[in-house]
């Protein structure tokens, strides 16, 4: 049987990430918001210098950012089919 993950290196399961750097130095941090068996693309926007630093962010307050993105999906705000999020 598996161990449960613990800590702030655990992923969610509703929460997967995909990392890319923009050429601004900021990046975008795409991850994948879980209802049912769907899935949602979501990418956050940020002004960090590294993927680390980006990650680390939304580990911190992926909480309110997974209900952001729930009422954007919600109320239908999205480009191009994802949910397109920024820096709190």
């Amino acid at each position: 049987m598996p161990t449960p993950k613990t800590g702030a290196d655990h992923m969610p399961e509703s929460v997967r990430d995909v990392r890319r750097a923009n050429s601004d130095g900021g990046g975008t941090i795409t991850f994948f918001l879980a209802f049912g068996a769907n899935r949602q693309m979501c990418q956050l926007a940020t002004t960090f210098n590294t993927q680390k630093q980006a990650f680390s962010y939304l580990q911190r307050h992926r909480t309110e950012f997974e209900r952001i993105a729930r009422a954007r999906l919600a109320s239908g705000e999205l480009e191009d089919g994802i949910v397109v999020l920024s820096m709190l």
